[in-house]
């Protein structure tokens, strides 16, 4: 498990680093490979039945990640992609635990979500369902996620809710970033949250 553990860590680094400095072909080998090596990692995981989903997640996400690396973009499959591999995650989530409602979370959500749909809308034309319901749906995950956390505050539901909020962070970049405001490490923070958010989830299997 260190080995495997170790192998993701060092080539996550090279696709961070690549995406700050390094060259395009660095990028196009490391993000596969890190996400092959994650799911590797999750399938050494003592795994119960629902954990699964976080599998097939992984595996939705390396297609999205795929179509978004053929020459010609394809961004509505690519987000339909992330969308179900976040509908993964959160039916994982939701089958360990009693759902409460702890109002502050959602609260802080929703104005995160509705921040971050205006800064967008009048940029995404056609794609605007599209992404608002990824959004939503990167949300839901968040959510399900930090009251597992509220409700059972250890170890494995700390690493799913910084899991799933980095991922969130790392989507939000992303869309301002494509369709708002370029700057310099948008794409190494991108990553950095990518990689972390999906670590931390596959994290979780282990504790």
């Amino acid at each position: 498990m260190i080995w495997s553990f170790l192998a993701v860590l060092f080539s996550g680094w090279l696709y961070v680093d690549a995406s700050y400095r390094g060259p395009q072909w660095q990028r196009w080998v490391f993000k596969p490979v890190t996400m092959l090596l994650l799911l590797g990692w999750a399938w050494q995981a003592p795994l119960h039945t629902t954990e699964y989903f976080i599998l097939l997640g992984l595996l939705a996400t390396l297609i999205g990640d795929a179509l978004m690396l053929l020459p010609q973009k394809r961004m509505l499959y690519a987000i339909g992609a992330f969308f179900l591999s976040h509908l993964l995650y959160t039916l994982c989530f939701t089958s360990h635990i009693a759902m409460n409602f702890y109002w502050p979370i959602p609260l802080a959500l929703l104005i995160i979500g509705a921040l971050l749909i205006t800064t967008l809308w009048s940029r995404l034309d056609t794609l605007r369902w599209p992404v608002c319901t990824l959004i939503g749906m990167t949300l839901l995950m968040v959510w399900v996620a930090a009251e597992s956390y509220v409700i059972l505050p250890d170890d494995r539901s700390f690493s799913i809710a910084v899991g799933a909020s980095l991922l969130l962070v790392g989507i939000a970049i992303w869309l301002i970033s494509h369709y708002r405001w370029r700057f310099r490490a948008d794409s190494a923070l991108i990553a950095a949250c990518y990689f972390a958010g999906h670590f931390m989830i596959v994290r979780s299997l282990w504790l």
